[in-house]
């Protein structure tokens, strides 16, 4: 049975369906006026406000069983087999990455039920829902900050490992909740528990991360109706550590509702690429993440030992945030935790951020000193209050970071064969660049950002009228080193079938990572040359790579040369 709001699934029979009967109802818009944070994207990306998912009215094909793919599947590349060319084309191709990994990985997260009631209050949230018979109640509580309100709010799973004094003292509220009340760990598959489950059946394929986002789609639900004296319903953020960093990050990928999402250490289940999890020494093997608790769906047993055969992976995952606001969290010296395959799954997404205006929207963040799971960090401070400030307070500058630990850094590069393109505005064909750095836009944390270096003209021996040139910024800095970033343009009439870049590192400086590019050398002379996939452009095209320097000088690379072959 479809009920009204429903997205059509011809295939329904083979996906995973929750044996309760969905709807996806669509709230009123919210009174309140748009983010300002919003005019960073065009209009056509982003989602009509109060909805929980945009995207309900896409027609989303059968997809059929896709073939084994090592790499990571295109983002932009729809079911049909035909690529998205604008930014308005993103709204139901995001609605196909939401079907794939609710069929495969995660289950179905149902729409709002029949009914949910409840109350808002200076302490305490109340949580009462209602759906064909059934009956569940939950609460959270509340801590304000200092001021009158009312004040946006970040709902903090399972109270662990989250900057609970910066977010009080940047202005928001914290909503407590515990996930548990909604989706019970140590349960079997067969048998979860509560208030999800009790609402939606205890053989419910739905892992808890589904259950535990659902409970927090309903506490928006109750501050949406609560009349906006406590709380604002237009600026709701969501955190997490470790296995509830797992249940912010679905939390925010399949409520559209939430402005800042921000997974802190969520390892295996959680940011990290699957398909990279298995080749990542010492990383919570999947098999492991799928048994421990049953986080993920049912169906995702059936991938633990072939994670090729996804049809998605968490890269989408992180698409499927943008253009809001997302800051990943990682801690390099757990090795159970994957942040190298975390640090993949970022990149990949924030390709996907690029080509839809909003950039500075994703920030990563994973070189820090304290080792410890789940601990409060200094250096994660200053780029928590730029984004708390920039999506829920719209005020200042999202921070637009990717400050990625050289012990774990992982290279987009060897894992993707598709290009990133560019997205018109409206609905004309859009070209596509030679790949893009995942995320490096301009933006401080404790340094400064840079301007751009002029790079020089290089031609080869071939067509003489294939001429690049490269140019380089610096992203960020902070003590003891910088991230940079160098874009190559085709500034000649013809096409460009390859480019190698040189420049020269102040004295003491060293490469810690690059990405979208092969580098020879990571002290004095370095060269750079394309990947497979970014070195045929086009005239007037340009294909971008990034890289982190350590060392003592701040300076800039000089004698920037760029050659085509």
């Amino acid at each position: 049975m479809r009920l009204p709001g429903q997205r059509s699934r011809p295939w329904a029979a083979l996906a995973l369906v929750v044996a309760a009967g969905l709807a996806t109802t669509t709230l009123a818009p919210r009174a309140d006026t748009a983010h300002a944070a919003d005019s960073l994207v065009p209009a056509a990306v982003q989602a009509e406000p109060g909805v929980e998912d945009d995207g309900a009215d896409c027609p989303v094909p059968n997809p059929g069983s896709p073939a084994a793919n090592s790499l990571l599947p295109d983002p932009f590349r729809k079911l049909d087999g035909t690529r998205i060319s604008t930014k308005a084309d993103w709204r139901c191709r995001r609605a196909e990455i939401k079907e794939l990994a609710e069929r495969s990985v995660y289950g179905q997260k149902p729409g709002k039920p029949e009914s949910v009631t409840g109350t808002v209050s200076r302490t305490g949230i109340t949580v009462n829902v209602s759906h064909q018979g059934r009956t569940a109640s939950f609460s959270a509580s509340v801590e304000l900050p200092s001021g009158t309100g009312p004040f946006p709010a970040v709902v903090v799973l399972g109270g662990l490992g989250a900057d609970t004094a910066t977010i009080k003292a940047s202005g928001a509220a914290v909503i407590n909740f515990d996930p548990y009340t909604v989706g019970k760990e140590g349960t079997p598959r067969s048998n979860k528990q509560g208030a999800f489950y009790s609402i939606h059946g205890s053989s419910n394929s739905a892992g808890l991360l589904v259950a535990w986002a659902w409970g927090v789609s309903r506490i928006i639900d109750v501050v949406e109706q609560s009349g906006g004296s406590v709380l604002r319903a237009d600026a709701t953020g969501v955190t997490g550590c470790s296995r509830f960093g797992k249940g912010a990050f679905a939390a925010g990928a399949f409520d559209q509702r939430i402005d800042l999402t921000m997974p802190i250490e969520s390892g295996s289940a959680g940011t990290g690429i699957f398909r990279g999890i298995p080749g990542e020494s010492g990383a919570q093997p999947l098999s492991s993440a799928y048994s421990e608790q049953p986080w993920l769906g049912d169906a995702f047993g059936s991938f633990t030992s072939s994670p090729a055969n996804l049809p998605v992976d968490t890269h989408e995952v992180v698409a499927m945030i943008a253009p809001r606001g997302l800051f990943i969290m990682e801690n390099p010296h757990v090795d159970w935790l994957g942040a190298r395959s975390g640090s993949i799954a970022a990149l990949g997404g924030a390709e996907v951020y690029k080509a839809l205006g909003a950039g500075p929207n994703i920030s990563y963040w994973s070189d820090v000193q304290d080792g410890t799971h789940c601990a409060t960090r200094s250096e994660w401070r200053t780029p928590l209050q730029q984004s708390i400030a920039r999506f829920l307070r719209d005020s200042g500058t999202a921070p637009g970071v990717f400050r990625v630990s050289p012990a774990k850094s992982g290279s987009l590069a060897q894992w993707r064969n598709w290009q990133t393109p560019t997205l018109t505005d409206s609905g004309t064909t859009g070209g596509a660049t030679g790949g893009t750095t995942g995320g490096t836009t301009a933006g401080t944390t404790g340094g400064t950002s840079g301007g751009t270096t002029g790079g020089s003209t290089g031609g080869g021996p071939g067509d003489p009228g294939a001429v690049c040139t490269a140019s380089h910024r610096i992203v960020n800095s902070w003590s003891g080193g910088y991230q940079g970033e160098v874009t190559v343009r085709n500034t000649g009439t013809s096409a460009l079938s390859g480019w190698t870049v040189g420049m020269t590192l102040a004295s003491g400086q060293s490469i810690s990572s690059l990405w979208n590019g092969v580098h020879t050398g990571t002290g004095g002379s370095v060269t750079v040359r394309n990947t497979q996939w970014n070195g045929a452009l086009a005239a007037n095209a340009t294909a971008t790579f990034g890289f982190t320097v350590g060392g003592s000088s701040p300076a800039a690379p000089t004698s920037i040369t760029c050659a085509s072959p």
